[in-house]
């Protein structure tokens, strides 16, 4: 093992006051605050780092476009293996190293990124059994009553990514990375070798005909993981009594292709979504990858539908062949329907 989650994500933002109110309210615990930056932290201990514009820990060089988290700082599990990934990213890399031991540096596609030894807090789910037809999870027992959510650790970010083929690679080769799932024409799913999530990361076309989708790199959104979909939806229902209003989302779903819940929070200040999730899959290297056509893959349920998948969409998933181990576009026609043909 090697990297094994996310350690902090670092946002550059224009507007302190308000992205800092939100994620105390979202709840993140705060544990500092100046004129130009904040920080917060999940219950494991994996944090975001607020930073404004020109602030000087800002990463330097990249090509990311657009506010938002402009560098991942993933959680590498020894010093040993933080030796190992230094050593072969010194070759071709400039590495820079800060006071906390974050080595920090920029890949060849412009993305900030940084590397940390670093060991999460424990944290242990306990979310209420369920009771079904011919099943008692709960005898004489009522299931949690939760005032507010409060999120357990980072479970994956995403960005979209000019080449998402370019990206896949280098996550690949150079940090050890394994493919987990292909979305065609949407992008590809990759975890940590250190971890058990089903992704980590989330490599995304830019060029997709998606809102705010615009070609250049840039973040998409961070999700934030919670117990179960009482602790989601106990967290949606608090941001309302606090006033915030998400407009255009989807809201609350559950994925098919990670058969994760979702909930997703449009901050604009924050340069995307901040997704509060749960019950995702979990893989290990026995796992193999399957490529599904991007519609069918996004939902089993959604709350509320966009346009573009008020259709019911065709069936098309199938185990990924050799040569389909990397960033494939959509198909001109679904699968199903070309085989009716």
């Amino acid at each position: 093992m090697a990297i094994t989650g996310i350690r902090r994500l670092v946002f550059l933002v224009e507007d302190l006051s308000t992205t800092s109110r939100f994620f105390t309210d979202y709840g993140l615990r705060p544990l500092e605050q100046d004129a130009t930056s904040a920080r917060f932290e999940t219950m494991n201990g994996a944090q975001v780092r607020l930073l404004l514009r020109g602030h000087g820990d800002l990463p330097k060089g990249g090509a990311q476009t657009g506010i938002g988290v402009h560098e991942c700082i993933w959680s590498v599990d020894s010093a040993e293996a933080m030796a190992r990934l230094t050593a072969d990213l010194s070759r071709d890399h400039e590495l820079s190293v800060d006071a906390e031991g974050v080595t920090h540096f920029i890949t060849p596609f412009g993305q900030a990124i940084g590397l940390q030894v670093w060991q999460p807090r424990t944290v242990h789910g306990a979310p209420s059994p369920s009771n079904t037809p011919g099943t008692v999870g709960r005898l004489n027992q009522p299931r949690k009553w939760l005032a507010r959510a409060v999120p357990k650790r980072i479970h994956h970010t995403v960005w979209t990514f000019p080449d998402v083929q370019e990206a896949m690679e280098y996550y690949r080769d150079r940090l050890g990375f394994r493919l987990t799932d292909v979305q065609k024409g949407f992008g590809v799913y990759m975890r940590a070798d250190g971890a058990y999530e089903h992704h980590n990361i989330f490599l995304a076309n830019a060029h997709a005909r998606m809102p705010g989708f615009d070609g250049t790199l840039k973040f998409h959104h961070a999700n934030f993981e919670c117990e179960d979909i009482d602790e989601i939806m106990v967290g949606k229902n608090h941001l309302d009594r606090l006033g915030y209003s998400f407009a255009g989302g989807w809201g609350l779903g559950r994925h098919r292709l990670t058969s994760a819940a979702f909930l997703y929070l449009a901050v604009p200040e924050l340069g995307g979504d901040m997704e509060y999730g749960a019950d995702c899959d979990c893989v290990d290297d026995s796992w193999k990858v399957r490529v599904w056509d991007g519609a069918f893959g996004t939902l089993i349920y959604m709350h509320d539908l966009p346009h573009w998948l008020q259709e019911e969409p065709v069936w098309d998933v199938a185990y990924a062949r050799e040569d389909q181990l990397r960033y494939l576009p959509a198909d001109p026609k679904p699968m199903l329907a070309q085989a009716a043909e």
